[in-house]
């Protein structure tokens, strides 16, 4: 049972950060109808940023950490402004072009400024594992479990309870109808960016210490995000919570008691299935249109 229960953990740790970058990513989705195919290419620049910010200039993890989640928030803004706000009235597949062009531009300018090998980074907790009745766990994981439980509580919080949450609600549900009730839905989009670039960021750094720092690091991270979100339920923001979790789950416990071989066979099978059965996802609904 020891073995069991620690790959429940080493699943949520890694589940949870899926759940960060899917959450990102429905974010977008539902405010303003893009699938942002950049995202982990963005994560990615943000972690060069704060390894660039840790290793040649020395500076302490938690300036590290604030320093990265700042550059994020500036790098949202941008990439909203210059390249998506431009195309608001384009056809979804020209955004969706847009995106994937990023992944190009992004990608060449993080191999030119900063180089294509693999950078070690640190774990934001160092401390000795703890054993409870011959589970070992890292204090790392747990962590990173508290710290994204505690983001996605205030995420969920803002979206629930505050202005700017029923702002975004609202451009989700329809953004002629916000326009008209005198919601800022410019506003919202960058808003939207700003926090799902940020969640990204969060997500490739406390990620960083296990794949390392490089142009490829987020590839992985950002399908299982992708697959998490589409899981759960784009049409909901519980649903990639859900989702992200029981990938990480999944994928550590059939690779411990199935196959490693075929564990990436039998995970996405199963969640074929899974959309088979329902096709919006776990958490998605079927909006219908009365004639």
């Amino acid at each position: 049972m020891a073995v069991f229960f620690q790959n429940v953990i080493a699943g949520l740790e890694t589940g949870s950060l899926y759940a960060l970058a899917a959450l990102g990513l429905v974010l977008i989705f539902r405010t303003s109808d893009v699938i942002n195919f950049a995202q982990g290419e963005m994560a990615m620049f943000s972690s060069f940023i704060a390894y660039q910010l840790w290793k040649p200039l020395g500076l302490p993890y938690p300036v590290v950490f604030i320093g990265a989640i700042l550059f994020a928030i500036l790098f949202g803004f941008l990439v909203e402004r210059i390249f998506i706000r431009p195309a608001s009235k384009a056809s979804l597949v020209s955004k969706m072009i847009i995106t994937l062009g990023l992944i190009m531009i992004i990608n060449g300018s993080a191999s030119a400024l900063f180089g294509i090998d693999s950078y070690f980074f640190r774990k934001a907790l160092t401390a000795d594992n703890i054993d409870v009745r011959g589970v070992i766990i890292q204090p790392n994981a747990l962590f990173i479990i508290t710290i994204t439980i505690a983001i996605m509580a205030v995420l969920f919080y803002l979206i629930r309870k505050t202005m700017m949450g029923i702002s975004i609600r609202a451009t989700a549900q329809n953004e002629t109808t916000a326009k008209l009730m005198g919601i800022p839905v410019s506003r919202v989009y960058s808003m939207s960016w700003i926090i799902a670039t940020v969640l990204g960021a969060i997500a490739g750094i406390l990620i960083a210490p296990t794949t390392n720092i490089s142009t490829t690091m987020m590839t992985e991270v950002h399908l299982k995000s992708f697959i998490a979100a589409v899981l759960g339920g784009f049409g909901s923001f519980i649903g990639p919570v859900v989702g992200g979790l029981i990938i990480g789950v999944l994928d550590n416990l059939v690779g411990m008691y199935i196959s490693l071989t075929w564990k990436t066979v039998i995970v996405y099978g199963l969640l074929i299935v899974t959309l088979v059965i329902k096709p919006t996802g776990l958490f998605g609904k079927v909006h219908r249109k009365k004639v």
